[in-house]
């Protein structure tokens, strides 16, 4: 084994017990009282840079919860990457579907189980933990880094946005990297080469000024949750298509080759997507593949519907308000701030008469094509095929990371989307996991990835 290799393997146990540590950290940012908490992470995370020899650490204060920055700028005529992780967490709710605690890192056949162990706390670890090895083997690392961790990724990333539109000179550099996707299966590595930007609405329906009696006011008074369901059917119909006018317009055909590898499935994804989400057929455009639906097409999802009464036994009431969640995932071409317009008039169309309907933006962010002849991604493709022993697949993922077309149009730089988890890691869900064997692959894979860089 090279000394890499050597000093990675004899701190595997360390670098797991850190991951712990970090974890242990309720991180939720989306939840006021839990602020101390992610301020407690993001401490945590400037500590471990601190501790890997960064010439410059830093906690930055914003609005909301704070950034971590760091670098190490001596590889004098070397490229500069960028390296973006998130230490904020989902709420954990509902706690009673945990099989463990979703805050007490759990062992159990080779995964570990907590809130935040893949999203995105175990991925970003696993970078520190990359660069560590690196600078204790050689004394310094092969590439120029700067380090920028946020804590607001799960709650609309607005301070970053800010930060970065607003500070971008000490962000120059060559290239970007996130680790924050997956791949399809163990021994399957893969590279993102696109994400669907995001926006996520409220949708607040008005009735009567009070709760009503049913029995009273049945049959004249207007029911929020009615005309909810009523503008959520005419929003998307059975057959999973979107009925907002103008949402498909610029939307433009992917290149022949992603549709053939779209149609072909030649790994059976879409069979195993049906079979990790234990539902018995797949649903949406029949018209266009499960590969295509899940990546490439915009999506309209309800999140959650709140009003009345769902309280235990019987309650003959007329909510006064009902709400409703309501994303769109947009396909590169749909910019954000484009298609809210469109949807919030598509919403008051839809809406019976008798009601009053107001529909709010919460956050948005935009999509992203990466070019796949970049230095960056040739360097990231020989780093996974090292590790990994075979060629990367590359995959659209149908999820959302704003901060990466930020960093495109704000820095200009080429974006690397590598990332190690799986399919089944839980994501946003009660038992959260991580694969072991990715987290150290994954530490490996990174260090390769810098060296080539170099």
């Amino acid at each position: 084994m090279t000394q890499l290799e050597t000093y990675i393997t004899e701190h595997e146990e360390r670098f797991l017990d850190e991951l712990k540590g970090w974890l242990r950290i309720p991180s939720i940012s989306t939840l006021p009282e839990h602020a101390g908490d992610v301020r407690a992470a993001a401490e945590y995370a400037a500590r471990d840079l601190q501790s890997i020899g960064f010439d410059k650490v830093e906690v930055i204060a914003t609005q909301g919860h704070p950034l971590v920055y760091g670098e190490w700028l001596n590889a004098t005529g070397k490229p500069t990457v960028l390296i973006y992780g998130h230490y904020d967490v989902q709420p954990v709710d509902p706690v009673e579907l945990w099989d463990t605690p979703p805050f007490e890192p759990t062992i159990r056949n080779g995964n570990i189980y907590c809130r935040g162990a893949c999203d995105d706390k175990g991925q970003t670890m696993l970078v520190f933990k990359a660069l560590e090895s690196l600078m204790a083997v050689d004394g310094k690392l092969p590439v120029n880094v700067k380090v920028l961790i946020e804590g607001e990724e799960e709650a609309g990333g607005e301070s970053i946005e800010h930060y970065v539109r607003t500070t971008p000179e000490p962000l120059g550099c060559d290239a970007a990297f996130i680790c924050d996707t997956h791949m399809p299966g163990p021994e399957t590595p893969a590279l993102i080469t696109g994400l669907r930007g995001i926006i996520y609405t409220e949708v607040e329906v008005q009735g009567a000024r009070r709760d009503l009696h049913s029995g009273t006011y049945g049959g004249i008074a207007p029911n929020p949750l009615h005309a909810l369901a009523i503008i959520i059917s005419k929003l998307k119909d059975e057959q999973g298509h979107i009925h907002i006018p103008g949402l498909y317009d610029k939307l433009r055909p992917a290149a022949q080759v992603e549709r053939d590898f779209w149609e072909k499935d030649p790994l059976n994804f879409a069979e195993a997507l049906r079979e990790e989400m234990g539902v018995s057929q797949l649903v949406g455009e029949a018209e266009h593949p499960p590969l295509e639906r899940i990546s490439a097409r915009p999506t309209l999802e309800v999140h959650g519907i709140s009003g009345g009464f769902i309280g235990e036994g019987a309650k003959t009431v007329i909510p006064a308000v009902a709400k409703a969640k309501i994303s769109l995932r947009l396909p590169p071409d749909l910019i954000s701030k484009e298609i809210f317009p469109l949807f919030e008039k598509a919403v008051h169309n839809a809406a019976p008469e008798g009601v009053k309907v107001t529909v709010q933006n919460l956050h948005g962010g935009e999509g992203l094509v990466v070019d796949l002849d970049n230095p960056a991604m040739v360097a990231a493709t020989q780093a996974l095929k090292e590790t990994y022993g075979k060629e990367p697949i590359y995959l659209r993922e149908g999820g959302s990371i704003p901060v990466a077309a930020l960093f495109n149009e704000i820095l200009h730089v080429p974006v690397v989307l590598m990332g190690f988890g799986l399919p089944d890691d839980n994501l946003h869900a009660p038992n959260e996991k991580y694969s072991l064997a990715q987290f150290y692959r994954g530490i490996r894979t990174v260090a390769r990835f810098l060296q080539n860089l170099a």
